[in-house]
């Protein structure tokens, strides 16, 4: 099958087309490398420079290489930011998402996958795991763009459109070491590559907000799934909208979460050294804990995460060693 798989430079879009590749599909990546890297883009099949919301070049991609899905992954990701600046948030992640979408159904498309998010169920109504059926009520414009393209992508199904939506929580981890993909976000935000960065000295002493938490050890939890894993579920959307049409959603989490100690006892075992780290108080907003129900998925989608949280971590840990992602942050330090 040829997919088009939108923002496949950025982290997961990159992992996804790699693991597409691999199982027989033809990638065909577009990504405007506003946040996504060259290098990543062209791993696994043609890549497109432009951007999702250009008509003339989603059609004439389209028309080239005739993709019989879509997955979308193009987006700006950083909640801060989407606070500071809704605007910016609400045009790309909404608008020309829609416009994107719109333009290649007219080209025949009628299957999507779409990359969604935890954040668009916003505070959590309880610490019990999060199934599909809880409140939507994100919190913040990036979470409310989300929320915004999945209504819209809900709408196509008149059109004979199927879509399946993947509401993530934690993307960790990294690729094989022949994919050589992994994370690389410049600043980073996410917790396991800055833990990994500070057990390594390429970055100050990790902060840790908030040790009161009503949680096991009094710091929050969080659900952490491989990068990899996503990756198959993907996959395993590809076959569920072959096989029967409709518009579905899916948690894509462990079930079980592991709370902010948990994860540096895993990246002492990985390092062979604790990790520098100090304390403060609880951030506002920030929910103790955070856990994915995937019960749907595992029924579904016939998917269950395989990997643990030494794998997530063990293979961040890899490719933060590589001269490929030293390259690529150094690069970005000194665009600043």
């Amino acid at each position: 099958m040829n997919v088009l798989v939108t923002g496949g430079a950025g982290y997961i879009g990159s992992h996804v087309a790699w693991a597409l590749a691999q199982a027989g599909h033809k990638p065909v990546v577009l990504d405007s490398l506003v946040t996504g890297h060259r290098w990543a883009a062209v791993k696994s099949g043609p890549f497109v420079e432009g951007d999702m919301g250009d008509v003339a070049c989603v059609r004439a991609l389209c028309e080239a290489y005739r993709p019989e899905a879509i997955m979308h992954f193009a987006a700006f990701i950083e909640v801060a930011e989407s606070v500071a600046k809704p605007e910016k948030y609400k045009i790309n992640n909404y608008e020309k998402a829609r416009r994107l979408f719109e333009t290649a159904v007219s080209c025949g498309v009628r299957q999507i996958v779409f990359s969604s998010t935890a954040a668009v169920y916003g505070a959590p109504q309880s610490e019990e795991p999060l199934s599909e059926v809880h409140p939507l009520a994100p919190i913040n414009p990036y979470g409310a763009a989300k929320l915004l393209t999945e209504d819209f992508l809900r709408s196509l199904k008149a059109q004979g459109v199927r879509s399946t939506i993947l509401r993530y929580f934690n993307a960790a981890g990294a690729g094989p070491s022949e994919s050589g993909l992994g994370e690389a976000h410049a600043p980073e935000t996410h917790l396991i590559p800055n833990v990994l960065l500070a057990g390594l000295g390429l970055k100050d002493k990790l902060s840790i907000f908030g040790t009161d938490y009503p949680t096991r050890d009094g710091t929050a939890v969080r659900d952490y799934v491989h990068v990899m894993d996503l990756a198959e579920a993907h996959l395993a959307a590809l076959v569920r909208m072959k096989a029967d049409g409709g518009s579905e959603v899916f948690n894509l989490g462990t079930g079980s979460g592991s709370t902010i100690l948990e994860v540096l006892q895993a990246a002492r075992r990985a390092l062979g050294h604790d990790v520098p780290h100090t304390f403060g108080p609880r951030r506002a907003g920030d929910p103790p804990v955070l856990v994915a129900d995937a019960t749907r998925a595992k029924q579904i989608l016939k998917w269950e995460p395989q990997r643990t949280l030494d794998d997530i971590v063990t293979s961040a840990l890899a490719w933060h060693q590589t001269p490929r992602y030293r390259e690529t942050v150094e690069a970005a330090a000194a665009k600043v």
